[in-house]
Protein backbone atom coordinates (compact mmCIF):
# COMPACT_ATOMS: atom_id res chain seq x y z
CA UNK A 1 0.00 0.00 0.00
CA UNK A 2 1.44 3.34 -0.98
CA UNK A 3 1.75 6.25 1.41
CA UNK A 4 -0.85 8.20 -0.55
CA UNK A 5 -3.46 5.45 -0.15
CA UNK A 6 -2.72 4.87 3.53
CA UNK A 7 -5.52 5.98 5.90
CA UNK A 8 -2.96 7.85 8.00
CA UNK A 9 -1.91 9.91 5.00
CA UNK A 10 -5.42 11.31 4.65
CA UNK A 11 -5.74 12.10 8.36
CA UNK A 12 -5.25 15.65 9.57
CA UNK A 13 -2.35 16.57 11.79
CA UNK A 14 -4.64 17.37 14.72
CA UNK A 15 -6.26 13.93 14.55
CA UNK A 16 -2.86 12.25 14.35
CA UNK A 17 -1.76 14.18 17.42
CA UNK A 18 -4.90 13.51 19.48
CA UNK A 19 -5.68 9.92 18.49
CA UNK A 20 -2.23 8.46 17.74
CA UNK A 21 0.55 10.44 19.40
CA UNK A 22 -1.19 11.27 22.68
CA UNK A 23 -2.44 7.69 23.33
CA UNK A 24 0.99 6.17 22.65
CA UNK A 25 2.74 8.73 24.84
CA UNK A 26 0.24 8.07 27.65
CA UNK A 27 0.71 4.31 27.36
CA UNK A 28 4.51 4.72 27.42
CA UNK A 29 4.28 6.87 30.55
CA UNK A 30 1.93 4.29 32.06
CA UNK A 31 4.45 1.46 31.61
CA UNK A 32 7.69 3.34 32.36
CA UNK A 33 6.10 5.22 35.25
CA UNK A 34 5.08 2.00 36.99
CA UNK A 35 8.59 0.60 36.66
CA UNK A 36 10.08 3.80 38.06
CA UNK A 37 7.54 3.97 40.89
CA UNK A 38 8.19 0.37 41.91
CA UNK A 39 11.97 0.84 41.91
CA UNK A 40 11.98 4.20 43.66
CA UNK A 41 8.95 4.22 45.95
CA UNK A 42 7.96 0.71 47.03
CA UNK A 43 6.98 1.94 50.50
CA UNK A 44 4.56 4.41 48.90
CA UNK A 45 2.92 1.71 46.76
CA UNK A 46 -0.31 1.84 48.76
CA UNK A 47 -3.70 3.50 48.74
CA UNK A 48 -2.52 5.68 51.65
CA UNK A 49 -5.72 5.01 53.53
CA UNK A 50 -6.40 7.13 56.60
CA UNK A 51 -8.07 4.23 58.45
CA UNK A 52 -10.92 6.59 59.37
CA UNK A 53 -13.95 4.37 58.78
CA UNK A 54 -16.63 7.04 59.14
CA UNK A 55 -19.93 6.91 57.24
CA UNK A 56 -18.45 8.54 54.10
CA UNK A 57 -15.90 5.75 53.64
CA UNK A 58 -18.16 2.97 54.90
CA UNK A 59 -20.62 3.60 52.06
CA UNK A 60 -18.55 5.44 49.48
CA UNK A 61 -15.69 2.98 49.11
CA UNK A 62 -17.81 -0.16 48.41
CA UNK A 63 -20.04 1.74 45.97
CA UNK A 64 -17.09 3.22 44.10
CA UNK A 65 -15.12 -0.02 43.86
CA UNK A 66 -18.13 -2.13 42.88
CA UNK A 67 -19.11 0.36 40.20
CA UNK A 68 -15.50 0.57 38.99
CA UNK A 69 -15.19 -3.21 38.63
CA UNK A 70 -18.43 -3.38 36.63
CA UNK A 71 -17.42 -0.44 34.45
CA UNK A 72 -14.00 -1.97 33.72
CA UNK A 73 -15.61 -5.28 32.79
CA UNK A 74 -18.04 -3.51 30.49
CA UNK A 75 -15.25 -1.55 28.80
CA UNK A 76 -13.20 -4.71 28.26
CA UNK A 77 -16.13 -6.38 26.50
CA UNK A 78 -17.16 -3.28 24.57
CA UNK A 79 -13.69 -2.16 23.44
CA UNK A 80 -11.55 -5.28 23.26
CA UNK A 81 -14.10 -7.82 21.98
CA UNK A 82 -15.20 -7.32 18.35
CA UNK A 83 -18.91 -7.32 17.66
CA UNK A 84 -18.46 -10.33 15.35
CA UNK A 85 -17.39 -12.40 18.36
CA UNK A 86 -20.48 -11.55 20.41
CA UNK A 87 -22.71 -12.23 17.41
CA UNK A 88 -21.00 -15.61 16.92
CA UNK A 89 -21.79 -16.36 20.58
CA UNK A 90 -25.47 -15.76 19.85
CA UNK A 91 -25.67 -12.23 21.32
CA UNK A 92 -27.31 -9.91 18.82
CA UNK A 93 -26.68 -6.19 18.56
CA UNK A 94 -30.01 -5.28 20.16
CA UNK A 95 -29.50 -7.65 23.11
CA UNK A 96 -25.94 -6.43 23.63
CA UNK A 97 -26.99 -2.80 23.38
CA UNK A 98 -29.83 -3.23 25.89
CA UNK A 99 -27.69 -5.13 28.40
CA UNK A 100 -24.79 -2.71 28.03
CA UNK A 101 -26.97 0.36 28.57
CA UNK A 102 -28.77 -0.96 31.64
CA UNK A 103 -25.74 -2.58 33.28
CA UNK A 104 -23.58 0.42 32.46
CA UNK A 105 -26.16 2.80 33.88
CA UNK A 106 -26.36 0.91 37.18
CA UNK A 107 -22.57 0.67 37.41
CA UNK A 108 -22.18 4.34 36.52
CA UNK A 109 -24.66 5.51 39.14
CA UNK A 110 -22.94 3.39 41.81
CA UNK A 111 -19.52 4.68 40.81
CA UNK A 112 -20.59 8.32 40.72
CA UNK A 113 -22.33 8.02 44.10
CA UNK A 114 -19.27 6.39 45.65
CA UNK A 115 -16.85 8.84 44.08
CA UNK A 116 -19.00 11.75 45.26
CA UNK A 117 -18.91 10.45 48.83
CA UNK A 118 -15.13 9.98 48.69
CA UNK A 119 -14.61 13.48 47.31
CA UNK A 120 -16.95 14.97 49.93
CA UNK A 121 -15.08 13.08 52.63
CA UNK A 122 -11.78 14.48 51.41
CA UNK A 123 -13.16 18.03 51.37
CA UNK A 124 -15.21 18.01 54.58
CA UNK A 125 -13.14 15.85 56.93
CA UNK A 126 -10.24 17.91 58.20
CA UNK A 127 -7.90 15.03 59.00
CA UNK A 128 -8.43 13.55 55.53
CA UNK A 129 -8.06 16.94 53.87
CA UNK A 130 -4.72 17.48 55.55
CA UNK A 131 -3.48 14.19 54.11
CA UNK A 132 -4.30 15.23 50.53
CA UNK A 133 -1.18 15.74 48.42
CA UNK A 134 -0.53 17.11 44.94
CA UNK A 135 -1.15 13.78 43.22
CA UNK A 136 -4.63 13.62 44.78
CA UNK A 137 -5.42 17.11 43.50
CA UNK A 138 -4.65 15.82 40.01
CA UNK A 139 -6.22 12.38 40.37
CA UNK A 140 -9.67 13.22 41.73
CA UNK A 141 -10.61 15.89 39.13
CA UNK A 142 -9.24 13.76 36.28
CA UNK A 143 -10.99 10.62 37.50
CA UNK A 144 -14.24 12.54 38.02
CA UNK A 145 -14.06 14.04 34.53
CA UNK A 146 -13.44 10.63 32.94
CA UNK A 147 -16.35 8.98 34.76
CA UNK A 148 -18.81 11.84 34.21
CA UNK A 149 -17.98 12.18 30.52
CA UNK A 150 -18.50 8.45 29.98
CA UNK A 151 -21.86 8.50 31.73
CA UNK A 152 -22.90 11.67 29.90
CA UNK A 153 -22.04 10.06 26.55
CA UNK A 154 -24.07 6.95 27.38
CA UNK A 155 -27.13 8.87 28.54
CA UNK A 156 -27.02 11.48 25.79
CA UNK A 157 -26.70 9.06 22.89
CA UNK A 158 -27.83 5.60 24.05
CA UNK A 159 -30.50 6.37 26.68
CA UNK A 160 -32.06 9.67 25.63
CA UNK A 161 -30.83 9.70 22.05
CA UNK A 162 -31.33 7.47 19.03
CA UNK A 163 -28.37 5.28 19.93
CA UNK A 164 -24.74 5.22 18.84
CA UNK A 165 -22.75 2.09 17.96
CA UNK A 166 -19.36 2.93 19.42
CA UNK A 167 -18.10 -0.59 18.69
CA UNK A 168 -17.85 0.28 15.00
CA UNK A 169 -15.80 3.43 15.62
CA UNK A 170 -14.23 3.91 19.06
CA UNK A 171 -13.57 0.19 19.57
CA UNK A 172 -11.90 -0.12 16.17
CA UNK A 173 -9.59 2.79 17.03
CA UNK A 174 -8.83 1.37 20.49
CA UNK A 175 -7.93 -2.13 19.26
CA UNK A 176 -5.88 -0.64 16.42
CA UNK A 177 -3.60 1.12 18.90
CA UNK A 178 -2.57 -2.15 20.54
CA UNK A 179 -2.29 -3.93 17.20
CA UNK A 180 0.09 -1.15 16.06
CA UNK A 181 -2.35 -0.35 13.27
CA UNK A 182 -3.93 2.92 14.44
CA UNK A 183 -7.14 4.10 12.84
CA UNK A 184 -7.57 7.73 13.96
CA UNK A 185 -10.27 8.24 11.36
CA UNK A 186 -12.45 5.73 13.22
CA UNK A 187 -12.77 7.95 16.28
CA UNK A 188 -12.39 11.34 14.61
CA UNK A 189 -16.03 11.22 13.53
CA UNK A 190 -17.38 9.99 16.87
CA UNK A 191 -19.59 12.30 18.98
CA UNK A 192 -17.75 14.87 21.06
CA UNK A 193 -18.59 13.28 24.42
CA UNK A 194 -17.11 9.94 23.35
CA UNK A 195 -13.94 11.64 22.13
CA UNK A 196 -13.53 13.63 25.33
CA UNK A 197 -14.13 10.50 27.39
CA UNK A 198 -11.44 8.61 25.46
CA UNK A 199 -8.95 11.47 25.74
CA UNK A 200 -9.39 11.93 29.50
CA UNK A 201 -9.13 8.16 29.98
CA UNK A 202 -5.68 8.09 28.36
CA UNK A 203 -4.60 11.10 30.41
CA UNK A 204 -5.73 9.13 33.47
CA UNK A 205 -3.51 6.24 32.33
CA UNK A 206 -0.55 8.63 32.17
CA UNK A 207 -1.21 9.92 35.69
CA UNK A 208 -1.87 6.43 37.10
CA UNK A 209 1.71 5.46 38.15
CA UNK A 210 2.19 8.65 40.15
CA UNK A 211 -1.01 8.46 42.20
CA UNK A 212 -2.64 6.17 44.73
CA UNK A 213 -4.17 4.17 41.87
CA UNK A 214 -1.07 1.93 41.92
CA UNK A 215 -2.67 0.04 44.80
CA UNK A 216 -4.83 -1.68 42.16
CA UNK A 217 -1.86 -3.91 41.34
CA UNK A 218 -1.44 -4.81 45.02
CA UNK A 219 -4.93 -6.16 45.54
CA UNK A 220 -4.84 -8.93 48.18
CA UNK A 221 -5.86 -11.66 45.75
CA UNK A 222 -3.69 -14.14 47.66
CA UNK A 223 -6.07 -13.97 50.60
CA UNK A 224 -8.63 -15.87 48.53
CA UNK A 225 -6.33 -18.89 48.18
CA UNK A 226 -4.27 -18.93 51.36
CA UNK A 227 -4.82 -21.81 53.82
CA UNK A 228 -7.04 -21.32 56.79
CA UNK A 229 -5.57 -19.89 59.94
CA UNK A 230 -6.11 -22.17 62.91
CA UNK A 231 -6.50 -20.48 66.27
CA UNK A 232 -6.02 -22.53 69.43
CA UNK A 233 -6.80 -21.49 72.93
CA UNK A 234 -3.67 -21.11 74.96
CA UNK A 235 -3.69 -23.33 78.09
CA UNK A 236 -3.76 -21.48 81.37
CA UNK A 237 -0.36 -21.49 83.08
CA UNK A 238 -0.18 -23.84 86.08
CA UNK A 239 -0.63 -22.19 89.43
CA UNK A 240 2.60 -21.34 91.11
CA UNK A 241 3.42 -23.79 93.84
CA UNK A 242 3.74 -22.14 97.20
CA UNK A 243 6.08 -23.72 99.73
CA UNK A 244 5.85 -23.05 103.45
CA UNK A 245 8.09 -20.30 104.57
CA UNK A 246 11.03 -21.68 106.46
CA UNK A 247 12.45 -19.42 109.12
CA UNK A 248 15.92 -18.26 108.48
CA UNK A 249 18.54 -20.00 110.56
CA UNK A 250 20.16 -17.83 113.21
CA UNK A 251 23.51 -16.49 112.33
CA UNK A 252 26.33 -18.45 113.89
CA UNK A 253 28.33 -16.52 116.45
CA UNK A 254 31.64 -15.26 115.27
CA UNK A 255 34.62 -17.39 116.17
Amino acid sequence: MSAASSPLAATSGADLLLWVAVPYVCLAVFVVGHVWRYRQDQFGWTSRTTQLLEHWLRWGSPLFHLGAFLMIAGHVVGLAVPDSWTEAAGIGEHAYHTAAVWAGSVAGVAMVAGLGMLCARRLLTRRVRLGTDRSDRLLFPLLSATVLLGIAATFAHNVLGAGYDYRSTVSVWFRGLFALQPHPEAIAGAPLLFRLHALTAFLLFAAWPFTRLVHVWSAPVGYLFRPYLVYRRRAAPPAARTSPTTPASPASPPR
